[in-house]
């Protein structure tokens, strides 16, 4: 188990959250895609808001190929 994997899994219980649950490749990749692609504070942000969304029932797959794409189009980093 990773140190990522580790952390997912104590996170994920002390929030009532099964881990399995938790798309850490799609979330990464969002935020990898915004941290370079629009700026790196936007990073933890649109993380959080990727899960409002999924928390109010959005497919998180369809979630993550969106803002990523979004991202992905942006003019370039901001300062």
């Amino acid at each position: 188990m990773s140190g990522l994997d580790a952390w997912v899994t104590a996170a994920g219980r002390e929030l009532g959250l099964d881990p399995a649950e938790v798309p850490t490749k799609a979330v990464l990749d969002v935020a990898r895609d915004v941290a370079h692609g629009v700026l790196r504070p936007g990073a933890p942000v649109t993380a959080y808001m990727m899960g409002l969304a999924v928390g109010r029932g959005a497919d998180a797959a369809d979630v993550a190929d969106r803002l990523s794409e979004l991202a992905l189009s942006w003019p370039g980093p901001t300062s």
